[in-house]
């Protein structure tokens, strides 16, 4: 199965434009995503209490991310001036080839990575240090195994499709679930 049908068959939407991963390479848009993802749906005026931001900054950052189709406006929730945003769910966010980027996008490309190995690295210490407190919450695996580069390629698409078999926001999570942060990626050894 290809990788295209393996994201439809999942119910998810490629994305894999150069003006998505500008979105993406900024922090900020980072951390409107991350708790969008993690705490649910939210105002300008919310997100800006939580992040620690003026709602005019807030607003201009949610417009940047719902042009590129990063996350949408709940209209059932919006009353007036007071717009309710939600991430975008089914997304299968993928990197355009480098050979197709301009100059200043593999550039943004290159700080979206820096920003994302910042974010790992914090998340494997936090993971060190509170893994015996975790009560269970945490895991983790670390393997070496011998791939060719399309059984590489198949092992992603896998992973994804596990993925987007557990995913959920936290509007359709039950009671007893938390936000859960997984990394996966793989890298030669030699």
């Amino acid at each position: 199965m290809t990788k295209e049908r393996r994201a439809e068959a999942a119910g998810r939407r490629t994305v894999d434009s150069p003006e998505v991963l500008k979105a993406l390479s900024h922090p900020l848009r980072l951390r409107i995503l991350r708790h969008l993802g993690a705490a649910g749906p939210a105002t300008s005026t919310t997100l800006a209490a939580a992040l620690g931001e003026n709602t005019g900054t807030l607003s201009y950052h949610l417009r940047m991310l719902e042009r590129s189709g990063l996350i949408e406006d709940i209209p059932e929730r919006s009353t007036g001036r007071e717009r309710w945003w939600r991430g975008v769910r089914g997304l299968d966010i993928r990197r355009p080839p480098q050979g197709e980027l301009t100059e200043a996008e593999r550039a943004m490309s290159a700080e979206l990575d820096r920003m994302r190995m910042e974010e790992d690295v914090e998340l494997a210490r936090q993971f060190t240090a509170g893994h015996a407190e975790s009560e269970g919450w945490m895991r983790g695996s670390r393997s070496l195994i011998h791939l060719t580069k399309g059984e590489l390629d198949a092992f992603h698409d896998d992973y994804l499709a596990l993925l987007a078999r557990y995913a959920r926001g936290p509007e359709e999570a039950p009671d007893d679930a938390r936000p859960i942060l997984l990394r996966w990626f793989g890298l030669p050894a030699d």
